[in-house]
């Protein structure tokens, strides 16, 4: 049946979210043309949640092996700091914006490649493993800006996270052609199958004759290349590198997105469409509590209580004592 969709719930909370901004917050759905541009808060919701969803969209793939991240915060900022150095803050860039782009984007991956030889070869736990990563990516960020947060000047690396293509956000380009190359890739080829089987039950996987290291070792990788286009798109945006704030906190809203999204936190099961609506979700309760004028300390409260939800949605005792109550 329809309503048995694993979609259905993160859009009926969607759904619901937006009703409570049309009623309260007003002309929340008008758009308006100006500039060659659309503005309105949907397209500002939408275009913030874009470093998030990409967050997201790694996390899918390690929460699906049963693993975790909690480095992506630090990536963003490492990645974020090494763009901006190369390019330093003058009105002509350094070092050009490809290098410097693909300098981040190498650091994030070999930010990934450690997390997945910690995970993959030693066998250490996915958040003991990336805790290293959380504390060291930051503290190495912080040290390269020697603490301080450095302005970026460039005109053209502001267009990645705050630039517009045909009236939309570019960041919004970006982000589904991520999602649609990992859709194909996860539906297309036998990757996505192969991440299930190692989510569901690695020793028969590896006993089935799947490389499961190798499989655990890229979707860290992968993970770390997500959070490294967020941070370019984060530090493109606030124009700077803030390495002491860039991030913060975002692997935890990486994996509420996730698990709102209908992502098994025990691994096996997940959806990538789920994720995404599941950002959506986080940046519009966040853009709804500022717009009602509710302190911003509430924010973290309500994510905390959607997080308490969420695992007893996912806990098999309490659907067991929940259906005996209710026969």
């Amino acid at each position: 049946m329809l309503l048995q969709h694993p979609l259905v719930k993160p859009l009926a909370a969607l759904a619901a979210l937006l009703l409570i901004d049309l009623f309260f917050i007003p002309g929340f759905f008008r758009l308006e043309w100006k500039d060659g541009h659309l503005y309105g808060s949907v397209v500002d919701i939408v275009n913030r949640a874009a470093p998030l969803m990409l967050a997201a969209l790694g996390m899918t793939l390690v929460i699906a092996t049963r693993g975790i991240d909690i480095s992506v915060g630090a990536v963003v900022a490492l990645s974020g700091t090494v763009a901006a150095m190369l390019i330093g803050g003058g009105a002509t860039p350094e070092t050009s914006m490809t290098l410097a782009l693909g300098a981040a984007l190498l650091a994030a991956i070999l930010c990934g490649a450690w997390n997945g030889l910690l995970v993959s070869t030693l066998g250490l736990q996915p958040i003991v493993a990336t805790l290293i990563l959380m504390v060291a990516g930051r503290g190495l960020a912080q040290l390269l800006t020697d603490g301080q947060i450095i302005t970026v000047y460039y005109q053209p690396y502001f267009f990645l996270g705050s630039g517009y293509l045909f009236g939309l956000p570019f960041s919004l380009y970006v982000v589904a052609a991520v999602v649609l190359a990992v859709s194909l890739l996860m539906r297309k080829t036998a990757l996505g199958l192969f991440i299930q089987a190692v989510g569901i039950n690695p020793v028969a996987a590896r006993l089935a004759g799947l490389k499961t290291a190798a499989l655990i070792f890229f979707v860290y990788v992968f993970c770390s290349a997500c959070a490294g286009m967020a941070g370019l798109m984060i530090s493109s945006n606030i124009k700077s590198a803030d390495a002491n704030n860039a991030g913060l906190l975002l692997e935890l809203d990486a994996i509420l997105a996730v698990t709102l999204g209908g992502t098994s936190l025990a691994g096996g099961k997940f959806s990538l469409a789920g994720s995404m609506i599941g950002a959506l979700i986080i940046q519009t309760l966040t853009y709804t509590i500022y717009s009602l004028g509710v302190p911003p300390e509430v924010n973290m409260v309500v994510k905390a209580v959607v997080v308490f939800l969420v695992c007893l949605s996912q806990s098999p005792e309490f659907k067991q004592i929940w259906k005996r109550k209710a026969a």
